[in-house]
């Protein structure tokens, strides 16, 4: 990363955020997509940020962030749901390629989420491996609702704040870094219509809260 050497995890949230607000303004640098970048990055990878976000094909993560090669250690799965092979990625991002930051990153108008809101109205899931990815989502239906969120910002926003939860719950790897003040995990909410991306939640990233 040619910005800063050792990034902080405050240093590596600035980062995406000043990348999406150029990408917002339409104003991006494209940086690190030359052929230089390329070859700095052939022998190894150093990225700043995990990225951990919904398979949406309006979500790709390098352009909203106006990032480029070895910048970001992308993860996603439709409807940003975790199951181990997703903890064993990032947790490489972070213990083995010492990535500072870990982004949970949700959207507007999911799929999955409005999937998951159809199947406990009428009851019906859908078939195959879809139903998984249904199933790993109603419990933050579920939750927003028993706590009185019922928009679809709302859920979308309980449902990212859930998956933040899980992902330290579940693995003691980033647990322990957030702890020791080397890892900062946030979650955000991308809109479709603009290009922002929203901060919902933090944890080990207590001046991040201040940003939006």
């Amino acid at each position: 990363m040619s910005e800063i050497q050792t990034p902080t995890p405050r240093d590596a949230f600035d980062l995406l955020i000043s990348g999406n607000q150029r990408f917002v303004a339409g104003t991006p640098e494209h940086p690190n997509q030359d052929a230089v970048r390329r070859t700095e990055t052939a022998p190894s990878q150093q990225p700043f940020a995990v990225l951990f976000g919904c398979s949406d094909s309006r979500l790709a993560a390098e352009i909203i962030f106006d990032r480029g090669l070895g910048d970001l250690f992308v993860v996603r799965t439709a409807g940003h749901v975790a199951g181990t092979e997703v903890l064993g990625s990032i947790e490489f991002g972070v213990s083995v390629l010492n990535a500072p930051l870990v982004v949970v990153l949700g959207h507007d108008s999911c799929g999955a989420v409005a999937a998951a809101c159809s199947a406990l109205k009428d009851g019906q899931t859908p078939g195959g491996f879809v139903r998984d990815v249904v199933e790993r989502v109603t419990p933050s239906v579920l939750a927003a609702r028993a706590a009185g969120r019922e928009s679809a910002e709302e859920i979308l926003a309980e449902h990212i704040e859930q998956t933040v939860d899980l992902l330290l719950e579940r693995s003691r790897v980033l647990a322990e870094a957030v702890a020791a003040g080397r890892l900062g995990v946030v979650g955000m909410s991308y809109r479709l219509a603009d290009g922002s991306a929203q901060l919902v939640t933090t944890r080990g990233l207590e001046a991040a809260a201040t940003t939006s």
